[in-house]
């Protein structure tokens, strides 16, 4: 595998079986050789993809002292911003060279969620900020359903498994910023490698080079994405969940040659989590005698917390 597979979900919501069977088919096979696919025929519109653009832009260029504002402590970074250099990842000493935003849940009619899911965090320097946030949000984790739709197809599951899972779920939306790079960077990259935590990544900005992804054979691939193309990845739960039958593949952005470094980079994650009480539990499907049952049975929710522990967000 030399390249990300694409693949169009107006094919699986066409209404037509075949075009339907062959998205899940084609979408199947690639989270399986590679664990990533870029995405046509999503539901962000281009109005709606160049506005986030702006309001993210202009939240990045605030001076440090406001942004730092709304960096709230003693919810590992959940909501609000994180700056510069605070995450790291798993084993590495060495905080990211990117500063981010968290747009969390919306939740609708659950006050327990409610209670549990931090408080999303309201820009006041910027009145569209958080409209254009939330609108992005829902449309992304509509997207995020119809391709679980498909992989529980793939798996052998009722089409809508994962939905009510995924329904109030605690996901996130992570506007990020590279900031121009002003010194060698040492051991530092702007994001080291790694595998997500969520059930799937659904990552706008992967245009022109940075993103990479590890094959099988520990090479390193570039994934480019066409303008209107997401870029989308397994994470860490669902591989757990399929018994690593789906791949969760270590990723990295890489560091622009120097002739690029005076130059910011914007990458738009969605990262779609389940309510924290799913059960990750290997699917009894993808246990044969070849695959034993390769983890321990854990919730999304207990999950969530060991990996934030690992990236430093949350202290032990």
């Amino acid at each position: 595998m030399k390249r990300i597979p694409s693949v169009n979900l107006s094919d699986f919501i066409s209404n037509d079986p075949d075009r339907k069977q062959k998205f899940v088919d084609a979408i199947g096979k690639a989270y399986e050789d590679i664990g990533f696919v870029a995405l046509k025929g999503h539901f962000l519109d281009d109005k709606l993809v160049d506005d986030l653009y702006s309001e993210v832009k202009r939240f990045f260029s605030l001076p440090t002292e406001t942004k730092q504002k709304y960096e709230i402590p003693g919810i590992g970074g959940q909501r609000g911003y994180v700056s510069f250099g605070k995450e790291s990842a798993k084993g590495k000493k060495e905080g990211d060279l990117k500063e981010f935003w968290h747009f969390g849940q919306y939740v609708e009619n659950n006050p327990k969620l409610e209670a549990e899911y931090p408080k999303n965090v309201t820009v006041e320097e910027l009145p569209n900020f958080n409209t254009v946030g939330k609108k992005a949000y829902r449309m992304l984790e509509k997207t995020a359903k119809y391709v679980l739709r498909a992989l529980a197809l793939h798996l052998g599951l009722k089409e809508t498994y994962f939905d009510d899972y995924i329904h109030n779920g605690n996901s996130i939306l992570r506007p990020i910023h590279y900031p121009p790079i002003t010194q060698e960077p040492k051991e530092a990259v702007r994001a080291a490698a790694h595998g997500d935590i969520n059930l799937i990544t659904l990552l706008m900005g992967a245009q022109g080079r940075g993103l990479q992804v590890q094959n099988h054979k520990g090479e390193w691939l570039d994934a480019i994405a066409e303008p209107e193309e997401l870029m989308i990845n397994v994470g860490d739960m669902l591989s757990r969940h399929t018994n690593n039958k789906l791949k969760s593949t270590i990723h990295r952005v890489v560091n622009p040659p120097k002739e690029l470094w005076g130059t910011s980079r914007y990458s738009i994650p969605f990262f779609m989590h389940p309510i924290s009480d799913m059960k990750l539990n290997v699917l009894e499907g993808c246990i044969d005698e070849k695959n034993p049952k390769a983890f321990d049975d854990i919730t999304a929710g207990e999950f969530l917390t060991e990996r934030l522990i690992e990236l430093g967000l949350i202290k032990k």
